[in-house]
């Protein structure tokens, strides 16, 4: 049983799930089961629409994780970063029923012994699925609490090999206007790309993420493969992944190009850096109640200080931003 002194900036113990309700959904999530028509293919792979999730199947509790209160299904699904279907956060959920997520597969290249394209449910083989409760904070002051279905994102690395050369590892989304409306406007330089340093990506809390609540990914939260970095800015966690290369050089990621004074590469969440246009010392959490609903103090790396501070030793994390 792990027990901790309660930070000032943590919620209310009113705000929190009661356990026996944790442990019962945890429970929930490991009986569940697909249909027995779709026993044959992996659960997470049965639905392409947003809103016909399939529930899944021997899903394990995570390393990690957080008793704090979820952000309600609702919310997760309906308020969304997505350039690629529209800048409102409403649009995904709107207009992302037309991405078609199978079949799918990843490119897998660069820095690595084992490139190739590899088919989603290969990729995903033998792999266990983990419930892992992840805090998030978006750059605009915002933030939600996420229970994400998803995997080691450093397993699947290893068994590509990657090269001693290997320093950072790049990931592209879809490009495919016809089913994204969004890229249709020039307003981000597409395909959308993200990038972390290997040893990032090695970190045991960075995880690909294949479902949210026990459910398949809806389309709009990334389906059917996303990249999931609980101590660093939403935007960093790219959605709708086709390709995964490892490089020597750092990649130049979609808003640094973009924006390069306002969305640094290490996105790491530091409430003592204020963004140009808004503060990042508080967030307001979605689902919380109306926009009055006080504030909370944001942490430094979003709360995951001591898993990750190791990273950045002797780093300028004010110029490294």
């Amino acid at each position: 049983m792990l027990i901790r002194k309660r930070n000032p900036s943590d919620p209310k113990p009113s705000e929190i799930t009661d356990r026996k309700s944790f442990h019962e959904r945890r429970r929930f999530l490991q009986m569940s089961s697909v249909a027995a028509g779709a026993m044959l293919v992996p659960g997470w792979l049965v639905s392409e629409k947003a809103h016909a999730a399939t529930k899944f199947q021997d899903v394990k509790p995570g390393p990690f994780g957080t008793d704090e209160k979820l952000t309600p299904y609702k919310d997760v699904t309906t308020y969304n970063n997505f350039y690629e279907f529209g800048t409102s956060k409403s649009d995904p959920s709107r207009y992302a029923g037309s991405l078609k997520t199978q079949p799918w597969s990843v490119v897998v290249e660069g820095e690595v012994a084992k490139p190739g394209r590899y088919q989603l449910e290969d990729l995903l083989k033998g792999r266990g699925l983990q419930d892992r409760i992840y805090r998030h904070r978006c750059v605009e002051a915002w933030s939600m609490v996420i229970p994400w279905v998803g995997f080691s994102l450093a397993d699947l690395l290893k068994r590509f090999e990657p090269t001693s050369k290997a320093k950072y590892v790049e990931f592209t989304t879809l490009y495919n206007p016809k089913q994204m409306p969004g890229q249709r406007r020039a307003v981000l330089p597409w395909p959308y790309v993200e990038a972390l340093r290997i040893d990032e990506a090695m970190n045991p809390l960075a995880i690909l993420a294949v479902g949210l609540y026990g459910e398949t990914l809806p389309n709009q939260n990334g389906a059917p493969l996303r990249l999931v970095v609980p101590w660093k800015y939403g935007f960093k966690s790219i959605k709708s992944i086709v390709k995964i290369r490892l490089t020597e050089q750092q990649p130049r990621t979609t808003w640094d190009a973009a924006a390069p004074n306002e969305y640094g590469f290490y996105a790491n969440v530091n409430p003592h850096v204020d963004h140009p246009r808004w503060s990042q010392a508080s967030e307001r959490r979605i689902g919380s109640g109306s926009i009055f609903a006080p504030r909370i103090k944001t942490r430094m790396f979003n709360g995951y200080e001591k898993e990750v501070a190791q990273l950045y030793a002797g780093m300028d994390l004010r110029k490294n931003f």
